[in-house]
């Protein structure tokens, strides 16, 4: 399943899991003036999850194995 969503500065994304465990995340900037069109987001999840940059997440598969 996927999911597209426009949020703006301030506004929240929640994730929970069939436990009640909850990830939080958080939009807090937006540039659409800048030549490198972006988001930041802010993630607020427990030390039990593991949260990866996509770029990292191959790699980190591949050495879990």
């Amino acid at each position: 399943m996927a999911l597209t969503l426009g949020r703006k500065p301030g506004e929240k994304l929640y994730i929970i899991d069939p436990n009640g465990n909850e990830i939080e995340i958080e939009v807090v900037k937006g540039d659409r003036n800048s030549l490198e069109d972006y988001l930041r987001l802010r993630v607020n999840a427990s030390q039990d999850y593991k949260v990866l940059r996509g770029e990292l997440y191959d790699d980190y598969v591949n050495n879990s194995k």
